[in-house]
């Protein structure tokens, strides 16, 4: 890394969880070479931002962004865009003033440049990592990249193929997240489904998982507990089944990727037609395991040639399964994709019309398992902030406690439920000091 006097540096992250992660990294690297971070881009010599571009919205807000960055951070200010609209349409953040550097891992190297304006190779995994984080849930990317292709979907095209990291790099990092006092680790990547076919021995996600178990079986420092990322259908398998059921340490909680349960749909959308089938089989047996087990999907209405029964369908099954939040989005049509190009694209009124009704859908079934949950005898907390003090349960639903529990920031607190109010559970800490 070069030695300059530049030494503030602003960094803001729009997007998922993934550019959540790499931005730390990010902040975690300039930091140990002597760079403070600032609040505000007027105050800083070096300003990035990592951009979207999984729709044209967040593509044009990903210019948005840059463009005001450019204006606040003032002449004399290195202004740098990175992230997967950097890779997608580089010339057009590049028109805006700013400096284009897709990779990541590169930009973590060298600040101040000079500059590739190549993405990350193929088959390496982005030389990223954490020590700590800077909330009181660690996030841990395992995997990057997709090789699946979902015809609506640009990510594989920003992103590149499927790449694991390697197993040994992962415990090293959920080691550091733990000692860190993050109890809780979330496991993040583009396609979890994919992680491990790559390494030498392959793997899978779930012997991943399986490996973390173990490692938190022997973690010192009080219970410690892993939250799944986003799966694919694909990977409710029996191998996942019986992972889960041994699992002493994995979160009550799934959240698929479903985005319809129509076969003729998830064709056209590039995925498998039995998904929902799968799903609905795998949930059934898992919830026996859990009682109070939380499930989201992701669903994507109104895609080209979605007709009225075929939205019917997935309604229906939302309706059917122990659905508890779902993120809903109308379909965005995305230059670049097959899905683009499809006949029979539906109207955006009845997109969004849809996409209400599924989204009120899922609000009813959140409310319900909001009181459900503040009918249970337990719950375990990880506390996230104080004044007041609030953290979320295993089942990723957010609770206040009636009283600070006296125990660190990450930690895991158990909790008697004792009422609702609105969308959070109210929750009263059991034991003396709290921390189970």
């Amino acid at each position: 890394m070069p030695h300059a006097h530049t030494k503030r540096f602003y960094l803001a992250s729009l997007g998922c969880k993934v550019n959540q992660y790499e931005s730390r990294a990010l902040a975690e690297a300039w930091g140990r070479e002597g760079f403070t971070r600032v609040e505000a881009p007027e105050q800083a010599d070096l300003a990035v931002l990592f951009t979207c571009a999984v729709t044209t919205r967040a593509e044009a807000e990903s210019r948005r962004l840059v463009r005001g960055l450019v204006r606040q951070a003032g002449a004399a200010a290195r202004v740098v865009a990175t992230g997967c609209a950097a890779v997608i349409s580089p010339d057009a953040l590049a028109g805006l003033g700013a400096r284009v550097v897709p990779d990541k891992a590169h930009l973590a190297r060298h600040p101040l440049g000079p500059d590739s304006p190549a993405p990350r190779a193929p088959d390496v995994y982005p030389d990223l990592r954490l020590s700590g984080h800077d909330r009181a849930r660690g996030l841990l990317k395992v995997q990057d990249g997709c090789s699946h292709g979902c015809s609506y979907c640009i990510v594989p095209a920003a992103r590149g193929p499927s790449v694991s990291r390697p197993l040994p790099d992962i415990r090293d990092e959920a080691a550091r997240l733990l000692a860190a006092g993050r109890r809780e680790i979330g496991l993040t990547g583009i396609n979890l489904g994919h992680y491990g076919r790559d390494l030498r021995p392959a793997l899978n996600f779930w012997d991943l998982v399986s490996d973390l178990d173990s490692l938190l079986n022997a973690a010192p420092g009080g219970p410690a507990r892993l939250r799944l990322g986003s799966l694919d259908p694909d990977m409710l398998t029996d191998e996942g089944l019986a992972v889960l059921t041994r699992s002493r340490h994995v979160c009550p909680h799934l959240h698929i990727s479903l985005q319809s349960a129509d076969p003729g749909i998830l064709a056209a959308m590039g995925r498998r037609p039995g998904d929902a089938d799968r799903l609905s089989r795998f949930v059934d047996k898992m919830s026996r395991e859990w009682p109070a087990m939380a499930l989201g999907c992701d669903i994507l209405t109104g895609f080209p040639g979605e007709s009225e029964a075929a939205y019917g369908r997935t309604a229906d099954f939302l309706a059917a399964i122990p659905l508890t939040y779902a993120h809903v989005f109308p379909y965005s049509r995305r230059p670049g994709t097959p899905a683009a190009a499809l006949p029979g694209q539906v109207p955006r009124p009845v997109q969004a019309e849809r996409a209400r009704r599924l989204r009120e859908l899922a609000e009813a079934k959140s409310q319900a398992f909001v009181r459900a949950l503040a009918g249970t005898a337990r719950l375990e907390v990880a506390l996230e902030r104080r004044d007041p003090a609030v953290g979320a349960c295993g089942q990723y639903v957010d609770c206040r406690f009636t009283a600070d529990p006296g125990a660190p920031l990450g930690a895991i607190v158990a909790a008697r439920p004792v009422g609702v109010d609105g969308a959070l559970v109210v929750v009263s800490a059991l034991g003396p000091g709290a921390a189970t």
